[in-house]
């Protein structure tokens, strides 16, 4: 178990996974600030999104800097919500804020696109579900990830994220 200096998680995973979903409920329940990624993609990322041009590297790049900038500024306990696709990616985001822990969102791609298909007020197009399957590194096996089945009830995907967030002390056995 490692020491956590930063009570901050990011919730993450392809698109149509419940991010937002579950990040709103985490937070509320633990009492932190809510940063939703999607809300910091630039204007042009977005409208490639809308037209179903999956981003590169290089768009991701100024992205991922200024939700890093957002972990860093924040001394409390936060959620963000991020697709953080790439080992490098969270690499980058943890080097913005040691400590930060991960919930990953595992999801088929078949339930991925029916969701996001579902969706009207979202600019992601349903086209790119496959591109981000495509760019997903697993984060299994990698230190303070938590990975939950994408479809379970938000009910209890959100009593388990708070049963692995906040673990419960435990009082010294007397002898």
């Amino acid at each position: 178990m490692s020491t956590h200096t930063n009570a901050s998680l990011v919730i993450m995973g392809v698109a149509g996974c419940g991010k937002s979903s579950l990040g709103t409920a985490l937070a509320q329940r633990l009492g932190f600030e809510l940063i939703e990624g999607d809300e910091y993609h630039s204007a042009a990322n977005r409208a490639k999104m809308q037209q179903g041009t999956p981003l590169t590297d290089a768009d991701r790049s100024g992205w991922l800097v200024t939700l890093g900038g957002q972990l860093a500024r924040r001394s409390g306990g936060m959620v963000l919500t991020c697709s953080a696709l790439r080992r490098s990616y969270r690499e980058q985001l943890r080097a913005a804020a040691p400590g930060l822990r991960f919930v990953f969102l595992d999801i088929t791609p078949e339930l991925a696109l029916a969701r996001v298909a579902a969706r009207s007020s979202h600019f992601f197009s349903s086209s790119l579900v496959d591109s981000q399957f495509a760019t997903l590194e697993s984060p299994l096996g990698e230190a303070d990830v938590l990975q939950l089945d994408a479809a379970l009830p938000l009910d209890s995907l959100l009593a388990q994220s708070l049963q692995w967030a906040v673990p419960v002390p435990h009082k010294p056995l007397e002898v």
